[in-house]
């Protein structure tokens, strides 16, 4: 299906407003943000996480919550964004490029994962947010091991890392705290 420039045009401020949403995800999942990740689901919405959880959205992100901090890092990385809008309700097909550091069996791992985030989005009031999530795996890659951050990329120590949650520089940068 071929979407005019008169239909983007028209619909420019609804494809901007679910762009967001799907950033707010990413930035919510890797910065451990409870408050971020719940404004990105309808309350009632549902999330069916290939094959890790399938169930109520708000389930998900206490899990997450519980989860994340055991993770060492993670990186979700959006691209590809496809929107098909249908008056107040969207479907959303989102590539994703997720990045985890692990601990399995005492070793630290980096596994990478490609796929996509199939979104239903709703409009409801004046606000776009996600009302039923399908992730398809599509691609990924186990190492059996992680980088030492105690060296940190080139031997450069920890290059201004970034960490969980509101410690991390982004929050102060962007205003939020």
């Amino acid at each position: 299906m071929i979407v005019t420039n008169s239909q983007i045009r028209d619909e420019l401020v609804a494809r901007e407003a679910i762009r967001d949403c799907i950033y707010r995800y990413a930035r919510g999942i890797d910065r451990v943000d409870e408050a971020l990740l719940r404004s990105v689901y309808w309350p009632d919405a549902t999330d069916d996480h290939a094959g890790m959880f399938c169930g109520p959205a708000g389930e998900f992100i206490a899990q997450m919550m519980q989860d994340l901090p055991t993770f060492g890092d993670t990186l979700h990385v959006m691209a590809n964004i496809l929107i098909r809008l249908d008056g107040d309700s969207a479907k959303v097909e989102s590539y994703v490029y997720a990045i985890h550091r692990i601990e399995v069996d005492d070793t630290i791992r980096d596994v990478i994962g490609a796929g996509r985030y199939l979104d239903r989005f709703e409009c409801r009031g004046d606000e776009w947010r996600i009302a039923e999530r399908v992730v398809t795996t599509d691609w990924f890659r186990e190492f059996p091991d992680s980088g030492d951050w105690a060296i940190g990329p080139l031997g450069f120590g920890d290059a201004g890392r970034g960490v969980k949650g509101p410690k991390d520089k982004s929050y102060s940068w962007l205003g939020l705290i």
